[in-house]
């Protein structure tokens, strides 16, 4: 009786879903509500602001990511706390001025208006203080993850970058909204990484001269709204409003020497981000529909005739998400350097030429790259960096100072036989905050052999290999006409589609090496099982996340009084 039962609701369930498929596309309408199919599009010919807003109110309450999606957010989180927190010990210039104008307006115990933390501090100030103090520290070195915009599907190559510089706003949207947990955090920063990276691949802001943290903004109003309950207009509004008021453009990346706005840029437009989802919660109406507003940046640079530029493409569960495509930087460097440094690093552990030449025998080391890195980082202008924002964008600076390292690591080439695999190269030879240091810049050595680089644009099958990898190859050649050639490499180590590095390990190093600039060895460990288990923490938890006590050196890395030696006696 149970079988023909069963047989029965089965041939009604295959009856339905045939009728609804054929005069209703069953299909389209459940993937337009978001909650029982792996992944939703959000037309062109929508009003994709208020959409977004829906998606990510109902993706807090019943998106289900996959547990390896929320633990690649999770090694993306505490990779970038500890960025900040080695920022701010090593007293770096913009983190510092933000983070003293946050606690410039501490609330007191019992604040009337949104408050948080900023690093280092127990101290309540007002909520996009601590934001834009906490995002600029994540960001300083320009070492946490990165985004290509680039995914499987034609239309999703647009190439934008973006790096996961607004955790922050998680973290303190805790503060306002108490039923929040870690497991929703996580889930709230697979968000946030979900809709900055699907807008990274559809749109290309840096093709219009504008700065690439608008999309990481628009994500930060979507998951701040969803978290503390907005409605779906507040979120659209706020979003109007960042839009039409709040548009960074590439200046602040331009010039010779880079300031403090490269590194703030992402903070900046965060701080911004918040205020107007704030104000649109207290009933200030922004522009609405602004992904189909023909004066917005949308539709102003591609011209449409009513729609959209782009459907935008977004995952509710499953394994498919944009942070799964992001990519670990293993060290201080600018993300397309990457190629280049695995390319060095793997012919110095397969021909082992450290230990065989010496360094002012060398002759040329030349790279050869892709557009846009051949004329970005490859740029003549960054030959001769002053300041540390313009060499880890400088490749020339970049491969210099690994080379260097490698020659006068003695211990490193004394051991470099017994070395069975490139992760030991990758962690021995790690760029840190001293490589970038007032006496590293000025390195003789690492200035000589910067002279020596030369740049080869690789054409066509380099160009069409990227954003989908870092296409570059490298070779160095010393006197004798004696030469090594890395090859042609495509995903390197830390690249989500690179399948050799054990990248756990590698980031387990990276976290130690840059969080004991900042804090005690027990304090350290402490901090990193609270990262690791953020998933586990409770509301109060949250709140305590960021508190800790910052090893803040005298002077800053960035001066000339600064000493590499005193460093590592502190630390």
């Amino acid at each position: 009786m149970l079988l023909i039962y069963l047989y029965f609701i089965l041939l009604v369930k295959i009856y339905l879903s045939d009728y609804f498929q054929q005069r209703y596309n069953f299909i389209d309408m459940f993937r337009s509500v978001g909650r029982f199919y792996s992944s939703i599009v959000l037309k062109k010919d929508t009003n994709q602001a208020h959409e977004l807003a829906k998606y990510a109110i109902n993706f807090i309450s019943s998106g289900n990511p996959a547990p390896s999606v929320l633990e690649r957010t999770k090694m993306f989180h505490t990779d970038s706390v500890i960025c900040g927190l080695s920022a701010l010990a090593l007293k770096t210039n913009a983190p510092h001025v933000l983070r003293n104008e946050a606690l410039e307006t501490t609330l007191g115990k019992n604040p009337k208006v949104e408050c948080a933390k900023v690093f280092g501090s127990s101290e309540l100030v007002p909520i996009e203080k601590a934001i834009v103090a906490n995002s600029s520290a994540v960001r300083e070195w320009d070492s946490n993850g990165t985004v290509f915009g680039y995914a499987n599907d034609a239309k999703r190559q647009a190439g934008e970058f973006g790096h996961n510089d607004f955790y922050p706003v998680v973290v303190a949207a805790a503060h306002v909204n108490k039923k929040i947990d870690g497991a929703t955090a996580l889930k709230a920063m697979t968000l946030q990484d979900e809709i900055r990276g699907r807008l990274c691949e559809v749109f290309s802001l840096k093709t219009y001269k504008i700065d690439h943290v608008v999309h990481g903004a628009i994500a930060s109003i979507c998951t701040y709204g969803a978290l503390v309950e907005a409605k779906p207009e507040e979120i659209e509004h706020a979003i109007g409003m960042f839009v039409a008021h709040y548009i960074p453009w590439r200046a602040i990346r331009a010039g010779k020497q880079l300031s403090d706005s490269k590194g703030a840029s992402a903070a900046i437009s965060t701080e911004a981000a918040i205020m107007c989802i704030k104000r649109a919660m207290r009933g200030f109406v922004g522009p609405k529909d602004i992904f189909r507003n023909p004066e917005s940046i949308f539709r102003f640079f591609e011209n449409t005739s009513g729609d959209s530029p782009f459907d935008i493409t977004l995952s509710n569960a499953g394994q498919d998400f944009a942070v799964m495509g992001m990519h670990f930087k293993l060290g201080l460097y600018e993300h397309q350097s990457a190629g280049a440094l695995e390319g060095l690093q793997k012919m110095i552990f397969d021909s082992k030429f450290t230990q065989n030449n010496k360094i002012e025998d060398i002759e040329n080391i030349n790279i050869v790259a892709y557009e846009p890195a051949f004329g970005i980082i490859g740029d003549p202008a960054k030959k001769t960096p002053k300041t540390r924002q313009s060499a880890d964008h400088s490749m020339v600076y970049i491969v210099s100072t690994i080379l260097r390292k490698a020659f006068e690591n003695n211990a490193f080439n004394s051991s470099l036989d017994k070395i069975n695999n490139l992760d030991e190269v990758w962690k021995t030879l790690m760029l840190e905050p001293s490589d970038y240091g007032y006496t590293a810049l000025f390195d003789a050595k690492t200035r000589s052999l910067m002279e020596k680089c030369s740049f080869s644009h690789g054409g066509k099958s380099y160009d069409e290999k990227y954003p989908e990898g870092i296409p570059t190859s490298i070779s160095v050649t010393f006197k004798g006409n004696k030469k090594y050639d890395s090859g042609f490499v495509m995903f390197p180590s830390g690249h989500s589609r690179n399948s050799t590095a054990n990248l756990k390990d590698i980031l387990n190093y990276k976290n130690n090496l840059l969080g004991k600039i900042a804090l005690s060895e027990k304090d350290l460990t402490d901090k990193l099982e609270q990262l690791n288990k953020i998933d586990k923490l409770s509301n109060a938890d949250l709140q305590k996340l960021y508190e800790c006590k910052i090893n803040v050196r005298k002077h800053s890395v960035d001066d000339k009084e600064f000493k590499e030696w005193m460093m590592i006696i502190l630390t």
